[in-house]
């Protein structure tokens, strides 16, 4: 770890583009480790840029919203260090019948020229949605989900209709599915969780968890150049096979990099595995 009084962002402000609470966990990892100040713009609309519900669509990709959050949250202030986050939920990459969460930070240094991107996947996700009628039982579903900690979306499963969002009351919800279900083309209401992190427990913890390690790779100076930000960028597959040697398609090394020069360093799986069991291999078990 280097001197903390010594690092490029001891001191810094940092303006973090956020209308939904994620302040609450991403400054204290900040503050705490490199001792930034965290702003947050008073009124800012980073709903411009992509709504979960999909009346604004996201353009681009996790990284270019993040991006144009964080351009805008420095236009706002003047500060030429912009932090922005990006969530995105769906079926796991490799797990297709479990639900994943993919959690993106993303820091751009107008001075040094440099973007610095951190990212987690975790399955700890309770993205999830059910279609009711009126009068079906919802116990289940609520229960699995978290509610009411955990806020809901309401919209017609079917056709054009009101979409009620943050409701985290019973009755509320029960007066919004009656509502709905009448303007709902085959009668039933949508219920989706509300992944916005501020109504969201489980999405705020694994913002949480990023943002402990975005700050460890902020803290993390290049060894040739002192720039903040060295970490991962890219892995290399081939982990050999314990049995017969051959490379297989696991991970063997991972490769940090520099956000500003074109340092690289190899480095180890951090779970220490060296080989990938016969079962993994696909000489052994074609």
């Amino acid at each position: 770890m280097p001197n903390a009084s010594l690092h490029p962002y001891k001191g810094a402000r940092a303006v973090l583009a956020t209308m939904h609470g994620k302040s609450e966990v991403i400054g204290p990892a900040l503050e705490a480790r490199l001792g930034m100040e965290i702003v947050v713009p008073p009124i800012i609309d980073t709903d411009n840029f992509g709504t979960f519900t999909g009346e604004i669509p996201r353009a681009g990709s996790m990284h270019d919203a993040a991006l144009a959050k964080a351009r805008l949250g420095m236009r706002l202030t003047g500060i030429n260090l912009g932090i922005a986050s990006e969530g995105s939920f769906g079926p796991h990459p490799a797990i297709p019948f479990i639900a994943a969460a993919r959690e993106l930070l993303t820091l751009i240094d107008e001075e040094r020229n440099i973007i610095i991107t951190e990212h987690v996947m975790t399955e700890r996700t309770n993205f999830d949605h059910i279609v009711v009628a009126p009068d079906d039982n919802l116990q289940p579903f609520l229960e699995r989900i978290g509610f009411p900690s955990h806020a809901v979306i309401v919209r017609p499963n079917r056709g054009m209709g009101p979409i009620h969002k943050g409701i985290d009351d019973k009755d509320h919800l029960a007066s919004f599915i009656k509502e709905i279900s009448q303007a709902s083309e085959d009668g039933k209401t949508r219920i989706e969780t509300d992944m916005r992190a501020h109504l969201n427990p489980t999405r705020m913890e694994g913002i949480a968890q990023l943002a402990e390690k975005f700050a460890r790779r902020l803290e993390t100076l290049c060894p040739a150049c002192g720039t903040p930000g060295f970490g991962t960028v890219k892995s290399e597959q081939g982990l050999p096979c314990v049995e017969c040697g051959a490379d297989t398609q696991l991970v063997k090394t991972l490769v940090s990099g520099c956000a500003s020069c074109l340092f690289t360093e190899n480095q180890p799986r951090t779970d220490g595995l060296r080989f990938a069991t016969a079962a993994q291999c696909p000489e052994c078990n074609p």
